[in-house]
């Protein structure tokens, strides 16, 4: 069973699409909602999701006070699940959820500094374990492009991947491993 760990809708159960993710542990995403609160990252946030499965994170993250979530993924029946959680938890009208591929929504997302662009405060990574690095490097490079300065970038991977690269302007601030899992931080400097 998969539950929001803490906030408005904290303690409520979420939907999980019978195959093709592999949703974070609230263990995990309490240590890593944790972290994110003592960076200040969450309270009022813009958040982008991708790879967003459950939705969990996103989710995760109106919950404890973000402004807003866009939840990004592919499969068909993980937009089901993200639509229908958002919906159940009462935070439908602060989630957005987009149907395509990470890398095309991030090559739509115009980069930070162009007119009319709300860039995001806080961007989660947290792809299937067997994604290939490049791919992942393409995710995170589109991370970057449209994190806004003073914004945070996480990546989830398994505790046997290698390490993201961070493109510039993302800075390395932290990693932690729970487990089997591992997660980066990184910040857009201001």
């Amino acid at each position: 069973m998969t539950r929001i760990v803490a906030g408005s809708a904290g303690g409520r159960t979420l939907a999980v699409p019978a195959s093709g993710t592999r949703p974070t542990s609230e263990r995990v995403r309490e240590a890593l909602f944790s972290r994110l609160e003592h960076l200040d990252a969450v309270d009022g946030a813009r958040v982008l999701d991708l790879f967003a499965g459950s939705g969990a994170l996103g989710l995760e993250a109106v919950s404890r006070g973000a402004a807003h979530a866009v939840l990004v993924d592919a499969a068909r029946g993980a937009v089901d699940v993200c639509r229908r959680n958002a919906r159940t938890l009462g935070l439908a009208d602060r989630v957005d959820v987009v149907a395509d591929k990470v890398d095309r929504y991030l090559a739509r997302v115009a980069p930070v500094g162009s007119p009319d662009v709300e860039a995001f405060d806080l961007v989660l990574v947290d792809p299937p374990y067997d994604l290939p690095d490049d791919a992942l490097a393409t995710a995170v490079a589109g991370a970057a492009r449209c994190t806004a300065p003073g914004g945070v970038v996480v990546v989830e991977r398994s505790s046997r991947a290698a390490a993201p690269t961070w493109p510039s302007p993302l800075v390395e601030l932290a990693d932690r491993r729970y487990g089997e899992t591992r997660v980066w931080f990184a910040e857009h400097p201001v």
